[in-house]
C-alpha cells in the first residue's frame, strides 16, 4: 500500500465502489464543478522532525497579523484561562449530555451558557448550540415558517451580512421556502419597501441585523408591531458581544433573537469553529431545535441538570427533529460559559466600550488624511464602518498593509472597505494603518 496508514486495500474500495454503482472515486465527486476540483497533488512540505515542527510553529507565531477585518468574525482577546479550562478531559471528551446522572458537569455549564445568553438577548429560552452564526439565522427561518404553519416566505433585509443571506437560500431552497429581500437605503433597511412586502402577505419571518453588514445600529422602532400585525415573526440577527451595550433583540420586540457567538472567547481560527446562538419567546420554546437544559431537583432534594421540552428524537431521529443541528459545539458553548464568567457584564460592557473607542479614533484619523472618507457619516456605529477610499481601490489598501503585518478589512466593493476595531488593535497598529494610508 502506497499510504500504511490507510486502512483500506485497493480490494476494499474497488468493493465499495461497486457497491456504490461507481467507476472511481472521482466519480463520488461528480456534483462538484470541474473549477472547483484540486487536480494536482497536494502541496505539503517534507517530512520534519519534532524539533522543526516547533521552529515553524514558532516563525508562525511570530508573524501573526493586527487584524481590522470584521464582517461576522472578531479579534477579541481570549483569556489563557479558557484554553485551560476546556481541556480538561472532562470537557474534551465529553459528548452527548443524554444520561444526566453521568452528565451533570456538561449540563450545568450548557445551563449557565443559556441563562447568559437569553439575559444578553432579553429573550425567554436559549439553546445549545447551532454551529455558528449563519446556520442558526438559517434554522431560526425555518422556525419561523413552522411555527407560523402555512407561510412559506421570509423577508431578509439586505443589510444583513451577505454570506449569511447565501446560506439562507440554500436551506430555503430545500425547504420550499421563498425568500425576498428588503432593499437598503443609505445603508439601512428600507422600512418603507418592508411594509410594502408584508402587504402582499403569506410573510412567515422577517430578519433583520443588529447591527448590519455596514456596521450602523439601525432604529427598529415600531417594526415588530408591523411584522406581527402581519401575522409573521421578528428574527433579529446580531454578534452575540456588543449585545452588552446596544438593545438586545428582546426589547426590539424580536421574536426571535440569532448571531455568532464567536466573540465570547473564540480565536478566529481561520474560520472556526465558531458558535451560534439561538434564543426565542416562550412561546416558540417547542420550536426552537438544538438542546434546552433545565435545572430541577433529585430525591435526595439536590438541585441537578437535564435536558427538558425536547424528546430525545430531537437529537437522534432525522426524521422527527426540528433540527438535525444539536450535537459537537459543545465545547464552544463552555468557552463562551467560561468567558462570559470571567468578563461578567461590565467587562464586556468595557470591552465594547474600548472598541468603540478605538473604531470612532480610526475612523477620523483615516478621514483625516483626505484619502477616505465614511460610506455613511450620519449613521451611528459601535466598533465597524464602511470606509470609501479617494483615488485607490480597497485591495491597494489591503495589500499594502499586508507587508506590514495588518489585515485592513474586508473589501466590499472596488473603492468601499469595511473596517472594524477590537481591543486588541494597539495604538501603534493604529498609527501604521493610518499612515500607510497617507502615503498611498
Amino acid at each position: 500500500m502506497s499510504h500504511r496508514y490507510f486502512p483500506h486495500t485497493a480490494e476494499d474500495v474497488q468493493h465499495m465502489l461497486d457497491l456504490c454503482g461507481a467507476k472511481s472515486i472521482l466519480d463520488l465527486y461528480a456534483d462538484v464543478p470541474e473549477q472547483l476540483r484540486l487536480n494536482r497533488d497536494y502541496n505539503l512540505p517534507k517530512a520534519q522532525d519534532e524539533q522543526q515542527v516547533r521552529r515553524q510553529f514558532a516563525a508562525l507565531s511570530n508573524s501573526n497579523l493586527a487584524c481590522f477585518a470584521g464582517a461576522g468574525a472578531y479579534a477579541h482577546f481570549c483569556p489563557a484561562v479558557i484554553d485551560s479550562i476546556v481541556s480538561r478531559s472532562e470537557y474534551l471528551t465529553s459528548y452527548t449530555p443524554y444520561q444526566s446522572e453521568i452528565s451533570q458537569g456538561t449540563l450545568q455549564y450548557i445551563f449557565e451558557y443559556q441563562s447568559m445568553l437569553a439575559q444578553l438577548t432579553a429573550m425567554d429560552i436559549c439553546n445549545a448550540s447551532m454551529y455558528d452564526g449563519a446556520t442558526a439565522t438559517a434554522e431560526a427561518m425555518i422556525m419561523a415558517v413552522n411555527a407560523t404553519r402555512k407561510r412559506r416566505r421570509a423577508l431578509i433585509s439586505a443589510t444583513l451580512n451577505p454570506d449569511v443571506i447565501e446560506v439562507m437560500r440554500t436551506y430555503a431552497r430545500y425547504h420550499r421556502i421563498d425568500i425576498d429581500i428588503i432593499p437598503e437605503a443609505n445603508g439601512i433597511t428600507d422600512l418603507c419597501a418592508l411594509d410594502n412586502l408584508l402587504q402582499k402577505g403569506d410573510v412567515a419571518a422577517v430578519v433583520l441585523p443588529q447591527p448590519n453588514y455596514y456596521g450602523i445600529i439601525e432604529d427598529l422602532s415600531g417594526v415588530a408591531d408591523k411584522v406581527h400585525a402581519a401575522k409573521a415573526l421578528l428574527v433579529i440577527n446580531a454578534p452575540a458581544s456588543p449585545l452588552a451595550v446596544i438593545r438586545p433583540a428582546g426589547e426590539w420586540g424580536a421574536d426571535i433573537a440569532v448571531g455568532d457567538a464567536q466573540s465570547l472567547g473564540m480565536p478566529l481560527s481561520v474560520g472556526g469553529p465558531y458558535l451560534g446562538y439561538m434564543c426565542c419567546t416562550k412561546a416558540l420554546m417547542r420550536k426552537i431545535p438544538g438542546r434546552i437544559v433545565g435545572a430541577t431537583t433529585d430525591k435526595k432534594g439536590q438541585r441537578t441538570f437535564v435536558l427538558t421540552l425536547q424528546a430525545r428524537e430531537q437529537h437522534i431521529r432525522r426524521e422527527k427533529a426540528t433540527s438535525n443541528i444539536c450535537s459537537n459545539q459543545g465545547v464552544m458553548t463552555l468557552r463562551a460559559a467560561i468567558y462570559l464568567s470571567l468578563l461578567g457584564y461590565e467587562g464586556l460592557r468595557q470591552v465594547n466600550a474600548i472598541s468603540a473607542d478605538k473604531a470612532h479614533r480610526l475612523a477620523d484619523a483615516l478621514c483625516a488624511t483626505g484619502k477616505a472618507h465614511l460610506a455613511f457619516p450620519d449613521k451611528p456605529f459601535l466598533n465597524e464602518f464602511a470606509l470609501d477610499l479617494d483615488g485607490i481601490s480597497a485591495h491597494q489598501l489591503i495589500d499594502a498593509l499586508i507587508d506590514k503585518n495588518i489585515l485592513a478589512g474586508v473589501a466590499i466593493d472596488h473603492n468601499r472597505i469595511l473596517v472594524a476595531a477590537t481591543e486588541c488593535c494597539s495604538e501603534e497598529d493604529i498609527n501604521t494603518y493610518v499612515s500607510t494610508l497617507s502615503n498611498l
